[in-house]
């Protein structure tokens, strides 16, 4: 079992000088399930990239860091799949708003499952109420437009899978198929939800698991164009699946 970790990197000085980049890297740098730590930079502006290079690169051996053009978290993540060295593939979010010991939760179960997937059950510990509601919302549409056997919570970023079915998924992407240019910060729930479509469309097992999770305030999170662009992208699925294109 190799893993390979991909934390996905937009403008996150702040949270880096917080120190979750060592809390990543003491917890896995003598861990040998842990193959590589891939930071895959989605084009930042700011410093993030420089400490990365100047502080981290030399103090844990295995981060590795990926430059990418400024696209949005998804194809960050698609980016780090393509690249990943391990058979297995993780990725988290770099607030370690689920912190990263939870992960012994989701390794527990990949010799069963093709995917597994960490699940806030519901609870949004610490969010506002506005985002509580939206989240509500954003279910019920899902829901009654692509539906997904039962899976309660698609956009927790704790995710683990084998690497052979992340790139026979990420190969069928329709949504997230071409590279594009982003605007500002991009962390559509659109590539979580075409995902998780694709793997149980064509028959991965996927498994949910509940996990530690207290929300981290971010401005790289708007609420309102975030939830706009997600109902884009599950009309999109939407349209695509109705024309058997997966």
């Amino acid at each position: 079992m190799h893993i390979s970790l991909i934390i996905p990197c937009y403008n996150e000085e702040a949270n880096i000088q917080k120190g979750v980049l060592d809390k990543i890297g003491n917890y896995t740098k003598n861990d040998e399930k842990f193959l590589e730590i891939m930071i895959v930079d989605d084009g930042s502006n700011d410093h993030s990239k420089k400490i990365i290079r100047e502080k981290y690169l030399n103090q844990f051996t295995k981060f590795r860091l990926v430059e990418n053009k400024h696209q949005g978290k998804a194809f960050a993540i698609i980016t780090g799949i393509e690249k990943a060295n391990g058979d297995l593939v993780m990725f988290s979010d770099i607030d370690l708003a689920t912190p990263i010991e939870e992960s012994e939760k989701l390794i527990g179960q990949i010799d069963t499952y093709d995917v597994v997937i960490g699940s806030r059950n519901n609870k949004r510990k610490g969010a506002p109420h506005l985002r509580k509601i939206m989240a509500v919302g954003f279910i019920i549409i899902r829901d009654l437009l692509i539906g997904l056997r039962g899976i309660k919570d698609t956009q927790c970023g704790f995710k683990i899978f084998k690497r052979e079915a992340g790139i026979n998924i990420v190969s069928r992407l329709k949504v997230f198929h071409d590279k594009r240019k982003a605007e500002g910060s991009s962390v559509t729930a659109g590539f979580d939800l075409e995902f998780l479509f694709i793997a149980l469309k064509i028959g991965y097992k996927v498994k949910e698991i509940p996990v530690s999770w207290l929300h981290v305030e971010t401005k790289n999170v708007n609420f309102i164009s975030d939830s706009i662009e997600t109902l884009k992208d599950i009309i999109k699925i939407k349209y695509y699946d109705l024309l058997h294109k997966y």
